[in-house]
């Protein structure tokens, strides 16, 4: 869900704050999946492959430089969103984890599929069989989309008797 999605007033006029709830999430775990997970972990720390690894090793860092400032993005613009909930009324916390594991899920599907096999700019790993990785990569991304949905789904504002979606629903911090 886009931010300009999540953003459109409801019926009353009004923003939705669950659509701003789930958009905010969803970009916080895309980008921690990207800058923590897949860019810490498996391009400095095991340094198993970078963003771009068709050319020479100066190509593969500087690309991996601008997936970092673009993880980084979109890390900061959920953040926004989630500030700017927090600021027009109640954050449902157990939905916006929802969000963010289905945006860690989304987001390791989309590289798993679309970079290492569609794509090929780079593999989990080189020089090894690739099949057990591309199984881990793969079938963990897909556990937590599911795992993240079925939160989702579970937290949803319509799923209390009586909720009003609008006001959103839940624990609240603010």
């Amino acid at each position: 869900m886009s931010a300009a999605v999540a953003g459109r007033p409801d019926r009353r006029g009004k923003r939705n704050p669950d659509r701003r709830t789930v958009a905010s999430g969803f970009l916080f775990g895309c980008g921690i999946a990207a800058a923590m997970i897949d860019l810490f972990v498996f391009h400095l720390v095991l340094q198993w492959h970078h963003f771009y690894d068709l050319s020479t090793t100066r190509v593969a860092l500087t690309a991996d430089g601008f997936f970092h400032a673009f993880a980084w993005f979109i890390t900061v613009g959920g953040l926004f969103l989630l500030a700017d909930v927090r600021r027009r009324s109640t954050v449902v916390w157990p939905r916006w984890i929802g969000a963010v594991v289905t945006g860690l899920g989304f987001f390791q599907l989309l590289d798993g599929v679309l970079n290492h096999k569609v794509l090929g700019v780079h593999q989990v790993r080189y020089g090894v069989d690739l099949l057990p990785y591309d199984v881990a990569w793969i079938g963990s991304a897909v556990l937590l989309l599911l795992i993240g949905m079925l939160i989702l789904w579970r937290t949803r504002p319509d799923a209390a008797p009586g909720a009003d979606p609008a006001a959103g629903t839940g624990t609240s911090t603010s």
